[in-house]
């Protein structure tokens, strides 16, 4: 008999514990069952499930076994999906869930290009600014920001690595004077998040003297990063944001980047999948196509410009093309004491991630 199929009928017999309720499973009859799994226990010259009248159970060896099998039928079965999905175009509806401001600024493009390239593909497109389950909302894939999963049955991929930018417009500024080390925003009127998302924390820079330590004081929060792009254009108080979402604004000059010689940590953002197995050709191409669409450009390489000079050439972009190894590399260089200043935050209006 077949010993990949004898393989699955013994799983199939282990897993339900019952001959009759395994050949029921597998459209097979009671005898066929009980058959693969006596050619198997022949073939290896063993017992592998004790049997009475009442029930059955696994032998030590049994156990062993079927532990092995499980991963060998799970690799043969990953790999003959994986060249089935291959040979077949990439067809039918794609869920793919974002951030909020990430989705708006960055993904559109990506989506765009996609669909021109394989039109039997629909896209549908969900930003939230929360923490999704993609196995159980049913999404194909997740673009993630900041945020790191821990579940053994999801996969991520980096796709670029971003950065935070402090800015204000010229006539807060004008108003208000201009910071020159992160220090100075104790004394300046701070946009951030509510506190239970991370507003008010600890801010990390790092600069020429080596780490700062400031918690700034936060006048307004808001729990989407545009509204706080917009109080930052009325000229309510200093804001830190995403490159992505404020490049333009940059260039136009209705904000002014702060702070040149000091950067913030990196934030890595990486596109997250179920499962690498049985992986359909929609969302293995669309991984793909992604991952290409972010990967770092020549020009922005360290050995070319500094980083201040690829944070200004990204952001004129408005996009996020900086390598975690570029930002992290200068970070060191630049490594030395460390300095902490805090300052109790006042209160704040309530008004997700970036």
């Amino acid at each position: 008999m077949n010993q990949l199929q004898s393989m699955r009928v013994f799983v199939k017999v282990a897993d339900l514990g019952s001959f009759v309720g395994a050949a029921g499973a597998l459209d097979l009859s009671t005898a066929v069952v009980t058959r693969h799994v006596a050619d198997l226990e022949a073939r290896l010259g063993t017992r592998l499930l004790n049997r009475t009248t009442r029930r059955l159970s696994l032998t030590e060896s049994g156990a062993t076994y079927l532990e092995r099998v499980r991963h060998i039928l799970a690799d043969l079965e990953g790999v003959e999906q994986m060249v089935v999905a291959r040979n077949h175009e990439p067809v039918g509806t794609l869920r793919i869930v974002a951030p909020v401001v990430f989705g708006l600024h960055s993904l559109a493009p990506v989506v765009q290009s996609y669909a021109a390239r394989y039109p039997e593909v629909v896209p549908d497109v969900t930003l939230a600014d929360r923490h999704v389950d993609l196995v159980e909302e049913g999404f194909d894939v997740g673009i993630v920001v900041a945020r790191h999963m821990r579940s053994a049955s999801i996969v991520t991929r980096r796709l670029t690595t971003g950065y935070m930018t402090v800015c204000a417009t010229p006539g807060y500024l004008a108003q208000h004077g201009t910071p020159r080390r992160p220090e100075d925003l104790l004394r300046h009127s701070c946009l951030s998040r509510p506190a239970e998302q991370g507003g008010g924390e600890e801010r990390v820079f790092m600069g020429p003297d080596g780490e700062v330590r400031v918690r700034p004081t936060n006048a307004i929060a808001a729990n989407n990063a545009e509204m706080l792009r917009q109080f930052a254009l009325l000229g309510m108080g200093v804001a830190i944001l995403p490159s992505y979402l404020i490049g333009r604004d940059l260039k136009a000059g209705r904000l002014v980047r702060l702070l040149d010689e000091y950067s913030l940590p990196p934030i890595e953002i990486t596109i997250a999948y179920p499962s690498r197995l049985h992986l359909p050709a929609k969302v293995r191409t669309f991984i793909d196509h992604v991952v290409e669409h972010f990967q770092p450009d020549s020009r922005l390489s360290k050995g070319s410009h500094g980083v201040a000079q690829v944070r200004r050439l990204a952001e004129v972009a408005g996009s996020d093309d900086v390598t975690a190894r570029e930002v992290a590399g200068d970070a060191l260089e630049n490594r030395g004491t460390t300095r902490r200043l805090t300052r109790v935050p006042r209160t704040r209006i309530a008004a997700s991630q970036f």
